[in-house]
């Protein structure tokens, strides 16, 4: 379980792919207090880290997890947003993250807004997930409140601080990013469309 507060970026070094499988390499300041078989989000993405080597850890992902995400777009020098598992007894400071991204969404307005940033982003309604106005969202990671919902888009307002600190600074239209919807939202959705 994570939070959607980004601790840090970090910089994908090498991609490798071994049958159905992505080993991803990266250089992060969080390698030192890292573990083999921790649970770290990238982009959103729970991922379980499997080698340690200096500043540089590594990740697998299974074919399941990259027909799902975006993963299969990252290369090499690509900025990740990073989280560790929360602990428990810390504040939840964002939202309740399971890392299991429900879909991918595509960018369609990237706009500064007189200091901070409007995003718009598109996802296919057809997947069944919803967004509620002022409900929670997470965008490659990120714990954010959603503005303008919808029925199969929404829109994000971002801070400078959060705008610096993860790769929201990298979005422009047509940029492809990982969507998990609240997970209340989702029970909520179930239960509407089920009825």
């Amino acid at each position: 379980m994570f939070t959607g507060i980004i601790e840090t970026l970090g910089v994908i070094q090498e991609i490798k792919k071994e049958k159905d499988n992505i080993h991803i390499t990266i250089d992060s300041s969080i390698t030192s207090e890292l573990k083999i078989d921790q649970s770290v989000a990238h982009n959103g993405i729970c991922l379980t880290v499997v080698a340690l080597k200096d500043t540089l850890y590594t990740v697998t992902a299974i074919d399941e997890t990259i027909k799902k995400t975006n993963l299969s777009s990252w290369k090499t020098g690509d900025s990740m947003n990073l989280e560790r598992a929360m602990k428990l007894g810390d504040r939840l400071d964002g939202h309740i993250v399971q890392g299991h991204v429900d879909q991918i969404g595509i960018c369609i307005v990237a706009q500064e807004t007189n200091g901070s940033w409007l995003y718009t982003f598109e996802y296919d309604e057809k997947l069944n997930n919803i967004t509620i106005e002022k409900g929670s969202i997470t965008v490659n990671g990120v714990s954010l409140t959603v503005v303008n919902s919808k029925k199969n888009q929404f829109s994000v307002a971002i801070i400078p601080y959060t705008h610096e600190h993860t790769n929201f600074k990298s979005f422009e239209v047509g940029t492809k990013i990982n969507l998990e919807f609240d997970v209340i939202g989702k029970y909520v959705s179930r239960l509407y469309l089920n009825k």
